[in-house]
C-alpha cells in the first residue's frame, strides 16, 4: 500500500503592489489568479471573471503599464507592481474616463459584462500605438469577446478616442 502524505496547506507568499494608486499587500498561494484577489479580497468586482481560461478577455486589468489577462496572471507576479482596474481609470469626483464616455456615445456596450475588460484592452491598444485605423484596433482587441456583438461600437469608440487623444 502506497503511504498518504498529509500537507499543511499551500505555502503562502508575501505580494506587496498598487491597486489604482493604493499600496496593498496580500498572502496569497502562488497559485491563486490576480483575478480573484482584486474581486475576493480588495472587492473590485468591476473586472469581470467569464472565461476563467483566457479565452474571453472580460479580466482584462493592467499590470505595470501592460494589459493582462487576471484570470491567467498570478497575483504574486504583481509584487512590486501597479495594477490598474477599470475603478481606477475614473477622474476628479469619478468623472468617466474619455475612453468610458466614447462608449457610451457609439453604443458600445449592451450588457455591459465584457464592458470593463473591453475598455482596459482599449486603452492599451491606444497606449501602444495601435489604434491608427479600424482593422488594426479589431486585430489588436481580438482577445476580447462581446456575446452582444458590439463590435461596431467598441471600434469606433476606440478610434473616437485614440483620435482625441491625437494617437
Amino acid at each position: 500500500m502506497g503511504q498518504t502524505s498529509q500537507s499543511s496547506g499551500p505555502r503562502m507568499v508575501a505580494a506587496a503592489f498598487s491597486v489604482n494608486g493604493r499600496a496593498v499587500r496580500v498572502d496569497a498561494d502562488p497559485r491563486e489568479s490576480l483575478l480573484d484577489v482584486l474581486r475576493e479580497r480588495l472587492a473590485l468586482t468591476g473586472t469581470k471573471k467569464g472565461c476563467d481560461q483566457g479565452h474571453c478577455g472580460a479580466c482584462t486589468v493592467h499590470v505595470g503599464g501592460l494589459r493582462v489577462l487576471a484570470c491567467l496572471t498570478p497575483a504574486v507576479q504583481a509584487d512590486g507592481q501597479e495594477v490598474t482596474t477599470i475603478e481606477g481609470i475614473a477622474g476628479e469626483g469619478g468623472t468617466l474616463h474619455p475612453l468610458q464616455q466614447a462608449f457610451i456615445e457609439h453604443d458600445a456596450l449592451q450588457c455591459g459584462y465584457c464592458t470593463p475588460g473591453q475598455i482596459m484592452s482599449g486603452l492599451a491598444c491606444i497606449a501602444e500605438g495601435n489604434a491608427g485605423d479600424e482593422e488594426t484596433v479589431r486585430e489588436y482587441m481580438s482577445g476580447n469577446v462581446c456575446r452582444c456583438g458590439a463590435y461596431v461600437g467598441i471600434v469606433a469608440a476606440v478610434r473616437q478616442c485614440a483620435l482625441r487623444a491625437g494617437a
